[in-house]
Protein backbone atom coordinates (compact mmCIF):
# COMPACT_ATOMS: atom_id res chain seq x y z
CA UNK A 1 0.00 0.00 0.00
CA UNK A 2 1.87 3.28 -1.13
CA UNK A 3 -0.83 5.87 0.37
CA UNK A 4 -0.94 7.68 3.30
CA UNK A 5 -3.16 10.41 5.00
CA UNK A 6 -3.08 12.55 8.31
CA UNK A 7 -7.11 12.10 7.57
CA UNK A 8 -6.57 8.63 8.98
CA UNK A 9 -4.46 9.33 11.70
CA UNK A 10 -6.67 9.28 14.93
CA UNK A 11 -4.75 10.49 18.37
CA UNK A 12 -6.24 11.39 21.90
CA UNK A 13 -4.85 12.54 25.35
CA UNK A 14 -5.97 11.09 28.15
CA UNK A 15 -5.17 12.10 31.96
CA UNK A 16 -5.95 13.48 35.07
CA UNK A 17 -8.10 16.52 34.25
CA UNK A 18 -9.62 15.51 30.64
CA UNK A 19 -9.31 13.26 27.61
CA UNK A 20 -9.85 14.22 24.16
CA UNK A 21 -8.64 14.40 20.47
CA UNK A 22 -5.16 15.05 19.30
CA UNK A 23 -5.61 14.08 15.78
CA UNK A 24 -7.01 14.48 12.13
CA UNK A 25 -9.99 17.25 13.60
CA UNK A 26 -7.99 18.82 16.34
CA UNK A 27 -6.44 21.76 13.98
CA UNK A 28 -3.71 19.92 13.39
CA UNK A 29 -0.63 22.26 11.46
CA UNK A 30 1.16 20.82 8.40
CA UNK A 31 3.97 19.36 10.77
CA UNK A 32 1.80 17.07 12.62
CA UNK A 33 2.51 14.64 15.67
CA UNK A 34 6.00 13.29 16.36
CA UNK A 35 7.46 10.82 18.40
CA UNK A 36 11.13 10.46 19.48
CA UNK A 37 13.25 8.54 21.78
CA UNK A 38 15.29 9.71 23.93
CA UNK A 39 18.21 7.47 23.62
CA UNK A 40 19.87 4.80 21.50
CA UNK A 41 18.77 1.31 22.22
CA UNK A 42 22.07 -0.04 21.80
CA UNK A 43 25.97 0.84 22.75
CA UNK A 44 28.21 -0.96 20.79
CA UNK A 45 31.91 -1.42 22.92
CA UNK A 46 34.83 -2.25 20.37
CA UNK A 47 37.61 -4.07 22.50
CA UNK A 48 41.28 -3.88 22.06
CA UNK A 49 41.00 -7.13 19.65
CA UNK A 50 38.86 -5.93 17.90
CA UNK A 51 36.37 -7.96 19.71
CA UNK A 52 32.39 -6.09 19.97
CA UNK A 53 30.25 -6.34 22.73
CA UNK A 54 26.69 -4.40 22.29
CA UNK A 55 24.30 -3.68 24.87
CA UNK A 56 21.01 -3.42 25.07
CA UNK A 57 19.59 -0.61 26.87
CA UNK A 58 15.48 -1.15 28.69
CA UNK A 59 14.91 2.52 28.53
CA UNK A 60 11.78 3.38 26.36
CA UNK A 61 11.24 7.09 26.97
CA UNK A 62 10.78 9.87 24.80
CA UNK A 63 8.65 12.76 23.34
CA UNK A 64 5.57 13.62 21.86
CA UNK A 65 5.26 17.13 20.13
CA UNK A 66 1.85 17.66 18.86
CA UNK A 67 1.92 21.08 16.85
CA UNK A 68 -1.83 22.61 16.01
CA UNK A 69 -2.78 25.96 14.35
CA UNK A 70 -2.87 29.23 16.61
CA UNK A 71 -6.42 29.13 16.04
CA UNK A 72 -6.95 25.55 16.97
CA UNK A 73 -9.53 25.31 20.16
CA UNK A 74 -7.67 22.44 21.21
CA UNK A 75 -4.57 24.76 22.31
CA UNK A 76 -7.23 25.69 24.91
CA UNK A 77 -7.64 22.60 26.09
CA UNK A 78 -4.52 21.51 26.24
CA UNK A 79 -3.94 24.75 28.39
CA UNK A 80 -6.74 23.50 30.80
CA UNK A 81 -5.39 20.64 31.19
CA UNK A 82 -1.67 21.56 31.59
CA UNK A 83 -3.25 24.12 34.55
CA UNK A 84 -4.93 21.36 36.07
CA UNK A 85 -2.10 18.99 36.31
CA UNK A 86 0.76 21.47 37.70
CA UNK A 87 -1.65 22.06 40.37
CA UNK A 88 -0.13 19.09 42.25
CA UNK A 89 2.42 15.96 41.96
CA UNK A 90 -0.54 13.64 41.91
CA UNK A 91 -1.97 15.19 38.50
CA UNK A 92 1.81 15.26 37.22
CA UNK A 93 2.86 12.74 34.74
CA UNK A 94 -0.28 10.11 34.45
CA UNK A 95 -1.12 11.07 30.67
CA UNK A 96 -1.32 8.46 28.03
CA UNK A 97 -0.95 9.43 24.44
CA UNK A 98 -1.97 6.95 21.94
CA UNK A 99 -1.70 8.18 18.10
CA UNK A 100 -3.25 5.79 15.40
CA UNK A 101 -3.38 5.41 11.93
CA UNK A 102 -5.80 2.20 11.20
CA UNK A 103 -4.91 2.36 7.19
CA UNK A 104 -1.27 1.74 7.79
CA UNK A 105 -1.58 -0.28 10.94
CA UNK A 106 0.63 1.67 13.37
CA UNK A 107 -0.03 2.04 16.81
CA UNK A 108 1.97 4.38 18.88
CA UNK A 109 1.10 4.16 22.54
CA UNK A 110 2.66 6.40 25.16
CA UNK A 111 2.79 6.37 28.86
CA UNK A 112 3.62 8.35 32.18
CA UNK A 113 3.13 11.70 29.28
CA UNK A 114 4.18 14.79 31.44
CA UNK A 115 4.29 18.17 29.53
CA UNK A 116 7.41 19.31 28.94
CA UNK A 117 6.87 23.14 29.68
CA UNK A 118 3.98 25.67 28.38
CA UNK A 119 4.27 26.41 24.60
CA UNK A 120 6.11 29.38 23.38
CA UNK A 121 3.65 31.54 21.97
CA UNK A 122 4.01 33.79 19.01
CA UNK A 123 2.15 36.90 17.70
CA UNK A 124 2.83 37.81 14.12
CA UNK A 125 1.49 38.75 10.83
CA UNK A 126 0.76 34.92 10.43
CA UNK A 127 -1.07 33.02 12.96
CA UNK A 128 1.80 30.24 13.15
CA UNK A 129 1.75 26.66 15.25
CA UNK A 130 1.66 26.17 18.80
CA UNK A 131 3.75 23.20 19.42
CA UNK A 132 2.82 21.09 22.57
CA UNK A 133 6.05 18.81 24.04
CA UNK A 134 5.27 16.02 26.22
CA UNK A 135 7.81 13.30 28.03
CA UNK A 136 6.96 9.81 27.95
CA UNK A 137 8.14 7.52 30.63
CA UNK A 138 7.34 4.78 28.41
CA UNK A 139 6.67 4.36 24.30
CA UNK A 140 5.57 1.21 22.76
CA UNK A 141 5.29 1.39 19.15
CA UNK A 142 4.11 -1.39 16.28
CA UNK A 143 4.15 -0.06 12.79
CA UNK A 144 1.98 -1.91 10.59
CA UNK A 145 1.69 -3.00 6.80
CA UNK A 146 -1.79 -1.68 6.05
CA UNK A 147 -4.33 -3.27 7.25
CA UNK A 148 -7.72 -1.14 5.93
CA UNK A 149 -9.63 -4.24 6.82
CA UNK A 150 -9.89 -3.09 10.01
CA UNK A 151 -11.01 0.25 9.47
Amino acid sequence: MATYSFANVTAAITGPGGGFNLGNGAGASEEGISISMVEDKDTMTIGADGSVMHSLHAGKGGTVTVRLLKTSPTNARLQDLYNFQQQSSANWGNNTIVVRDPVRGDVATCRQCAFRRQPDLTYAKEGGVVEWSFNAGMIDEILGVGTPEIL
